[in-house]
């Protein structure tokens, strides 16, 4: 009896031991499985316009998804274009990454978008979006000149030949003088809706929405992590649009010029620090400003201020040319803001010309003036003009060693010697007068 219970307990255990192997076997490779058809996934939104604080932003995201282990980068793409260097950049870094880049249109990816999409792996759009009207255009709205937008054109060929789509639809939506037969005529852009789009192959495929692209993607909506900006990004991102950065320059310096024309410290004087710190701010977010470009601003202004103890023009100089250094180094890009901090100047110079010609110099500005007024009540006596004293002859009442006293038409003039000294009753001739200084010679010295 013994023994025959024994060998069913070792039956049993037996039993055990290769269910729990067995489970083990199934856990292990549902979980390979599942690692291998689920791929790890971020989502990344890229709206607004598209500039170097996005391109920051990106950059961030991209560098953290990889940290994370992600090999799916979704971009939820809605924006009406910007920046073409920006977006360069961005597809740039998006054909060097090394996880699959998937590009979604759920409602617009216009311009430096569509750039953006084209650089992308896939392309899924929604009924209803559009994408395409590339066409480069200048901070005024004007259309860009020809240089560029063949140069423009060739980036977007260029993207769209990377995943085997038509070039000559990636330029139609670039060159207005450009005719593509049966999609559009010359004197307009190309843009496409979902279907079109995934007609010519510019759309892989067209979804109803995020649940049906997850499907699609093989991911588990639950599981994707989402990136988004932080507070100091969206701020770089409003901050470093060429718009916002020019006119942060004119409010922080049209508030010093105003601040100096008015005595004290108030609100103008806030305001213009206010706006060149935003500047600093965002563009030190962004990775553009560095504490070099904020430290030459400070001095800048430091020297600036001390010109007024110290007149001479030198230190306003330095300190001048500090301040331009910094804020213009501190831009994402120099040439940009050289332009912008030309705009502000310009302003400002208006707005200092106005404020002169309704209140006058006030403020600190009089501290680089004559204030005081000569007054004959107050002890003062205008200087007299003597200049048609010149070429008149006179007696030396006294020697003149080199100054003394002439007489010249019956009358006592103060008069300097210019030729040496000059004996008491020597005839003179006067040759120069300046202000009340008399220079007389002897007549016979005279040439």
């Amino acid at each position: 009896m013994s023994l025959t219970w024994l060998g069913k307990r070792s039956h049993r255990l037996l039993a055990y031991a290769a269910l729990t192997v067995l489970s083990l076997v199934y856990l292990c490779t549902g979980t390979i499985a599942l690692s291998q058809t689920e791929p790890r996934a971020v989502w990344v939104p890229v709206e607004q316009g598209i500039e170097r604080g996005l391109e920051s932003f990106l950059q961030r995201a991209f560098s953290e998804a990889a940290e994370q282990g992600a090999t799916l980068v979704i971009l939820d793409i809605d924006t009406p274009g910007g920046e073409v260097e920006a977006a360069s950049n961005i597809g740039q870094l998006i054909r060097q990454s090394p996880m699959r880049v998937v590009a979604y249109i759920d409602n617009q990816a216009f311009s430096a978008g569509t750039y953006i999409a084209l650089n992308a792996d896939e392309i899924v759009m929604t009924p209803g979006s559009s994408m395409g009207a590339a066409a480069p255009i200048d901070l005024a709205g004007n259309a860009a000149g020809i240089k560029i937008v063949s140069a423009w054109s060739d980036k977007m060929a260029a993207a769209a030949k990377l995943n085997n789509r038509n070039p000559d639809v990636a330029r139609a939506m670039v060159e207005i003088d450009r005719e593509f037969p049966g999609l559009k005529s010359k004197g307009t852009i190309l843009s496409l809706d979902a279907e079109r789009a995934k007609q010519l192959g510019y759309a892989d495929r067209v979804v109803t929405g995020k649940l049906e692209l997850f499907q699609h993607l093989g991911v588990n909506d639950k599981a994707v992590t989402l990136i988004e900006p932080t507070m100091g990004e969206k701020v770089a991102r409003f901050v470093t649009s060429p718009v916002v950065m020019s006119s942060l320059l004119i409010i922080g310096l049209v508030g010093i010029v105003v601040e100096l024309f008015m005595p004290g410290f108030g609100i103008a004087g806030t305001v213009g620090l206010c706006a060149f710190a935003l500047y600093f701010f965002g563009h030190y977010v962004a990775g553009f400003a560095n504490w070099l470009h904020i430290g030459l601003f400070i001095i800048g202004i430091l020297l600036m201020i001390l010109e007024i103890f110290l007149p001479g023009g030198i230190v306003g100089g330095i300190g001048f040319i500090s301040l331009v250094s910094g804020l213009v180094m501190a831009a994402y890009d120099t040439q940009q803001g050289i332009a912008s901090l030309g705009i502000a100047f310009v302003v400002t110079v208006i707005v200092a010309f106005l404020l002169v010609k309704r209140y006058g110099l006030r403020g600190l500005w009089s501290k680089f003036i004559l204030g005081d007024v000569q007054r004959n009540e107050a002890g003062y006596v205008a200087v007299r003009d003597q200049r048609d004293l010149v070429d008149k002859a006179g007696i030396a009442l006294t020697a003149l060693r080199p100054a003394g006293v002439v007489k010249i038409d019956g009358k006592r003039v103060d008069a300097v010697s210019g030729g040496g000294f000059i004996a008491a009753g020597t005839p003179v001739i006067v040759v120069q007068v300046e202000g009340s200084r008399v220079v007389v010679q002897e007549q016979e010295q005279k040439e």
